[in-house]
């Protein structure tokens, strides 16, 4: 068989195989401690699992419209409103299983051989994956340590060539936890107005955690890009639901059918009871949302606490989503072969680093979506490797 060429271009998400190992080692009886998975170790609030059951018993259980039903869409365009104060057409928006559908579809509709595509490193490895895919070359945003994790509008801006066609932004951010300021936002946006062909996707699928009484800054806040604006966004973290597989784009108006036609071409349409979930987790009570942000603020101080105080390791205080991302640089070993004699030898599991882009050497990901007592418990298993190991 010859395949395309495409195919040797496609990355993958190692949090995933790092999963796998450590619950291959669980199953031998290792005890393993998993620093690595993104996901909030929470339950999907009870409401919500029972809006999804009525709506099997109810009888949904066709296709629906491509974008979503009308409901969904209708609420998402409210909770937007309610959020933020802006008035959005609800026929803009298209709901799929996942965010890393509205990613793709943003790759492939503008992506092709001869153009560039602007990404976060170190940033969810998916954009650089698809972005080769699409046959676009990636150029990396450089995310600063120093800053917080934030990039510089002034680099990005020097960036853009005539071959740009889409940057990607993506705050409060994966894997690092960094959230740009607004200033900087300001900045960015402002000298876009001089590059009206490039488009802007806006990941903020972290955009209801935020930390240290940081309101979240959307893009939706800026009306110069809003006829060439993509914002991402779901209920993956802030509701829990990263197994329902449901997201929403939002697209400017000419492209939303164009994102639609590519739903229809893929999967056709999100799941029918998942999207009735939806609707109830956006209107129902939102006082599991608070509960979960809450318990992620107390461990992020711990971790970051721990983290400071382990040999050899520095980490900068994570704004916002639920990672940390400290330097091991000075350890001695590389982001690859400390994940790797963690999860061995210690059965803690994170992410290396190199995982999130070619700007990720020196550091690891963890993730606090796991109790305070797992986190203190990793880390003083760390304290002792590192102590014997660096």
């Amino acid at each position: 068989m010859k395949l395309a060429d495409r195919m040797n271009h496609l990355g993958t998400e190692t949090a995933f195989e790092v999963l796998a190992k450590a619950n291959a080692l669980a199953a031998q009886g290792k005890s393993v401690i998993n620093l690595g998975i993104g996901q909030p170790d929470f339950p999907t609030p009870a409401n919500v699992v029972e809006a999804g059951r009525k709506a099997l018993a109810d009888g949904h259980h066709g296709y629906t419209p491509a974008n979503g039903i009308p409901e969904l869409r209708a609420a998402v365009s409210a909770d937007i409103h309610r959020r933020y104060g802006h008035e959005v057409n609800p026929d803009s928006i298209v709901c799929v299983p996942g965010g890393k559908v509205t990613m793709a579809f943003a790759m492939l509709i503008f992506g092709e051989a001869g153009t560039e595509i602007m990404y976060p490193d170190p940033g969810f490895p998916i954009y650089r994956s698809m972005i080769e895919f699409s046959g676009a070359t990636p150029v990396p945003i450089k995310l600063h340590e120093s800053a917080g994790f934030a990039f510089s509008a002034d680099e990005v801006l020097g960036q853009i060539t005539d071959r740009t066609r889409l940057i990607i932004l993506n705050s409060p951010a994966n894997p690092t936890g960094g959230v740009v300021p607004r200033s900087e936002i300001d900045a960015l946006v402002k000298g876009l107005e001089a590059h009206p062909d490039v488009a802007i996707m806006s990941d903020e699928i972290y955009s209801c955690m935020t930390y240290d009484g940081l309101d979240h800054v959307t893009l939706l806040d800026y009306p110069s890009i809003r006829d060439r604006l993509i914002v991402l966004d779901g209920w993956s973290k802030t509701y829990a639901m990263t197994g329902w597989r449901l997201g929403w784009g939002l697209w400017p108006e000419r492209l939303a059918p164009l994102a639609a036609k590519l739903a229809v071409n893929t999967h056709s349409c999100v799941n029918a009871a998942t999207q009735y979930a939806g609707i109830e987790a956006l209107e129902g009570p939102q006082d599991a949302v608070g509960e979960m942000l809450a318990a992620f603020d107390t461990r992020r101080k711990r971790i970051v606490e721990l983290l400071n105080g382990l040999p050899n390791v520095s980490c900068v205080n994570p704004l916002g989503a639920f990672y940390a991302f400290p330097n091991i640089s000075t350890t001695g070993l590389s982001s690859g072969d400390l994940q790797n004699r963690l999860l061995e030898d210690t059965g803690v599991a994170a992410i290396a680093g190199t995982s999130f882009g070619i700007l990720g050497e020196g550091y690891l990901r963890f993730s606090y979506a796991n109790s305070l007592e797992n986190i203190e418990e990793a880390m003083a298993r760390i304290s002792t490797w590192l102590s014997n190991n660096t």
